[in-house]
């Protein structure tokens, strides 16, 4: 009987938790259909603030550029974060292997403000000297790549640390090189770790308003970056409409990528089954 009321409480805590998360997001979602001009003022129902979105051409192309950026930036960081990963965890110890890793995660603990200045005046001294624009697309990208290499990094680094290496080395006894072993055992086990890194920094990388603010020109403008300037004068439906499509984007990416890892697990658990069957 004691054992009741302590789950019901634990419930309850639970409950307000989950509510104090999301509870204004769902709100934010229901405010996206009133027909008020009002962002906080019921007035009714309507679809005419995601045809006012779907008809500012400012808000798409500011939308579009930050789904560009994001993608590619997700996909060098994976690369590179890749890369360094395993440089920390397979390679042996090397001179300066300790500074390396920690030159890879400092951003993780550096303000953003630090980082985004520190870019911009090495691309101003860049373009000093090579002619690099300091503010533009590319200088976005190459800034987001720096900040999120240090997510994927420590992403990929503890999935390779758990890695049992006894298979990596039977490939290699059985006369498979490092690059083949990588590509056939390594790649594969891994594969949900490089799609969760992927997918924090490209979520990473769409948020980011303090390193795009500093580097970003006047034809480069960022979603983040017309959100805040937006919110700023007045909140309009149109930021509840969009923030609505934005969260029904990523529920959808998050529901797919979690499907394709359960799956992949789901199918190494079988493989593993047959083979100790066999055995």
């Amino acid at each position: 009987m004691s054992s009741s009321p302590r789950r019901w409480t634990t419930w309850a805590v639970l409950g307000l938790g989950f509510a104090f998360l999301y509870l204004p997001v769902v709100i934010l979602m229901v405010y996206s259909f009133n027909e008020s001009r009002l962002a906080t003022v019921w007035s009714g129902f309507s679809f005419k603030w995601y045809g006012a979105l779907l008809r500012d051409r400012q808000m798409l192309e500011a939308a579009w550029i930050s789904i560009k950026i994001a993608f590619l930036t997700a996909s060098a960081a994976v690369v590179l974060g890749t890369m360094a990963a395993l440089a920390m965890t397979r390679m042996r110890r090397f001179p300066g292997k300790t500074l390396f890793g920690a030159l890879i995660t400092a951003p993780l603990v550096m303000p953003e403000v630090i980082i985004g200045l520190s870019i911009l005046l090495m691309f101003v001294a860049l373009g000093d000297l090579i002619g690099f624009a300091p503010k533009g697309i590319a200088s976005i990208w190459i800034a987001h790549v720096t900040f999120t290499l240090a997510f994927v990094t420590v992403v990929v680094s503890s999935r390779l640390a758990e890695l049992d290496r006894s298979l990596e080395e039977a490939a290699m006894d059985l006369g498979a090189n490092r690059i083949k072993v990588f590509f056939l055992i390594t790649l594969p086990i891994i594969a949900p770790a490089l799609v969760s890194g992927w997918l924090l920094a490209f979520t990473l990388s769409l948020d980011d308003v303090v390193i795009s603010s500093f580097v970003a020109g006047p034809s480069s403008t960022t979603l983040p970056m017309k959100v805040f300037s937006s919110v700023r004068l007045g909140l309009s439906p149109k930021i509840n409409a969009l923030a609505t499509l934005m969260i029904a984007v990523v529920a959808v990416a998050a529901f797919i990528a979690w499907w394709m890892m359960a799956r992949e697990d789901k199918r190494r658990q079988l493989d593993m089954q047959m083979a100790a069957k066999d055995n």
